[in-house]
């Protein structure tokens, strides 16, 4: 099993990876099969169903699906322009394809809100049509969101078994467990990161990996910085306001103090995690790590290490990152990172194994020191639900974040007390988040019907 570490990490548009970013997706994908057809599209339509209705007004989900239906994309999202063509759209109630030209879409009828069951596929499912000039559908695919922007369409969400995305195997070092990956460490000498690098280099240069790899951790320091500067009310209508930057102004003028208590560094931590989240809820460009709800966490502890630890180097953030990147694949490979599949657990729960990880092996712990700090940081997830606010990703999935790195960075430092020996397995936590997952009731799986959601006041 092989799953990219530009397939873990990706820059992408808030406030939601399976909510904004996967719709978008799906929209892209769409227009390429239109594009392919030959028949002569003069209209366009879709429904979300499950999560994308319930909670879509509030992670924008139907901003993102037209968006996507007229030729956006995350990685190259350009914010203005896209206010442009939803004003647009909204009032000559058509969207200018490129390439195909003007189709027909009223926002306030093509675009449906589905609160009947979910589809069969993934909570996270939408269908997107195309008509003729009779407004006949003559063209229709479903699309599942299955988590941290991956999309499949129906076909190949029953081929790739279950809500797992496609992976490849033909790679040096192909893991499917962890406990696969620590043999395979131990047998050929090399730490985590080193054996996914090498399975990196067999569809792309050392070049392109590292550059990449340097543009994740560039837009992800640029995006704590953003936030940290940030100042206003969240937009969404639950009047949050953004905190990062009081923190931030109260944390450098109390440095250099003698009174300053240790756990002090905690609030560092939250600091940059907030930081990113508080863009992300802005609709800021972030890096879904491994989803934009968990955004904060594996940037906030790559900050804190270079920052704040002696020793650590901007030279070995790819080390991090390649590491982080093998342990959220093995979680989307059995399990999930997808909130609406398995609550927040499959989400910060995953960001904070997968940071723990990184932090471990970049203080020079072993492979299973590493997978150690995962466990830990994994299992003290376990239960998490989601249940945003009014369907915003703000209250709690802010603070969440913060505290998921303070939880990352003690089990990271917990397994490097250790020899890597201990009583539950990466896997087995794993599994246990997905039996977890399966038995959450849907009011807790990102469909703000249950817990905080209906229980804060949001109006």
């Amino acid at each position: 099993m092989f799953l990219s570490v530009f397939d873990m990490f990706k820059v992408g548009v808030g406030p939601s990876s399976s909510h904004t970013m996967g719709p978008m997706v799906a929209g892209a994908r769409f227009l390429e099969k239109m594009r392919a057809s030959p028949f002569h599209f003069k209209g366009l339509r879709a429904s979300l169903h499950g999560s994308l209705a319930f909670t879509g007004v509030g992670h924008a989900t139907d901003r993102a699906t037209i968006l996507g239906l007229a030729g956006f994309e995350p990685a190259t999202y350009d914010a203005a322009k896209a206010e442009a063509v939803l004003a647009d759209i909204k009032a000559r109630k058509v969207i200018d394809v490129p390439g195909m030209g003007e189709m027909a879409f009223d926002p306030g009828k093509d675009l449906v809100f589905d609160y009947g069951p979910a589809l069969a596929g993934h909570a996270n499912g939408m269908i997107l049509k195309a008509t003729d000039a009779q407004g006949d559908v003559i063209m229709e695919e479903t699309y599942y969101s299955i988590g941290g922007g991956f999309v499949l369409t129906a076909g190949e969400l029953a081929e790739a078994g279950g809500g797992k995305a496609k992976a490849r195997a033909d790679v040096p070092y192909p893991f499917e467990k962890a406990d696969e990956m620590l043999a395979m460490a131990k047998a050929s000498g090399l730490s985590i990161a080193a054996m996914k690098r090498a399975n990196e280099l067999k569809f792309r240069s050392a070049t392109d990996l590292d550059r990449g790899m340097e543009r994740i951790w560039q837009v992800m320091n640029d995006c704590i910085t953003r936030g940290m500067a940030g100042e206003g009310i969240l937009p969404g209508g639950l009047k949050v306001r953004r905190r990062a930057k009081g923190i931030h102004d109260a944390l450098m003028a109390e440095r250099g103090l003698n009174m300053t208590p240790p756990h002090t560094i905690n609030d560092w931590m939250s600091l940059y995690a907030m930081a990113v989240n508080e863009e992300n809820a802005a609709g800021g460009q972030v890096v879904t790590a491994p989803t934009n709800g968990a955004a904060g966490v594996v940037p906030a502890v790559i900050r804190y290490w270079l920052d704040h630890v002696p020793g650590a180097s901007s030279s070995r953030v790819g080390e991090f990152l390649l590491t982080a990147a093998a342990i959220g694949g093995l979680v989307k490979h059995n399990a999930s990172i997808s909130g609406a599949e398995c609550g927040c657990q499959a989400e910060v729960g995953s960001a904070a194994a997968m940071a723990a990880a990184g932090l471990c092996a970049v203080l020079g712990g072993t492979p299973e020191q590493v997978e150690n700090a995962a466990e830990i940081a994994l299992e003290h997830h376990l239960g998490m639900t989601c249940d945003p606010v009014k369907g915003l990703v703000q209250v709690p999935c802010i603070e969440r974040n913060g505290l998921g790195a303070i939880k990352a960075v003690s089990a990271a430092s917990l397994a490097l007390r250790g020899d890597g020996i201990h009583l539950v397995s990466l896997d087995v936590c794993i599994e246990t988040m997905r039996q977890t997952g399966r038995d959450m009731h849907e009011k807790y799986k990102e469909t703000s019907l249950g817990g905080l959601a209906v229980n804060v006041p949001n109006c």
